[in-house]
């Protein structure tokens, strides 16, 4: 009995690491990690804004040549550039170049401008940690119409 216990225990330690790793990685399912961050590419930490969670996916496309006009997201953001070259720059012109394949964590509150460096269209997909009801793109203009 006692050595059916312990082949059984045996058999089930073996087990679990197998079905740890499937449940992310297995001959039918390749896992490439793109992003892992705890800080915005700026440096700052990521905080999620309080409130009901809205998460917002959204494909995002620049014409050659095309820029984004200065902007700010009041919520953290994750984006993965699917094609083409992404030049992000800020006010104080700290830049981030990406191609395609390339991930980051956007920078939270802080003006910067997006352009395609290419001759091909950038297409980006971005995801909006947000909440319920809240912009996730504040335009320059708008920031200034709103200062006193």
């Amino acid at each position: 009995m006692k050595l059916k216990h312990k082949l059984i225990g045996v058999a089930v330690c073996l087990w679990m690491p197998y079905v740890a790793f499937a449940l992310d990685q297995s001959p039918m399912v390749n896992v490439t990690q793109v992003l892992k961050a705890t800080k915005s590419w700026d440096g700052r930490p990521i905080t999620y804004p309080p409130g009901e969670a809205e998460v917002t996916g959204l494909v995002v496309e620049v014409a050659p040549g095309g820029e984004t006009g200065w902007h700010l997201h009041p919520v953290p953001s994750f984006a993965m550039v699917l094609s083409g070259t992404l030049e992000v720059v800020l006010k104080d012109g700290r830049a981030k170049r990406l191609q395609a394949g390339d991930a980051l964590a956007e920078v939270v509150d802080t003006l910067h401008n997006g352009r395609n460096l290419g001759n091909v269209p950038v297409r980006l997909i971005v995801f909006y940690a947000g909440t319920s009801g809240q912009s996730l793109s504040v335009k320059q203009s708008e920031i200034k119409a709103a200062t006193p």
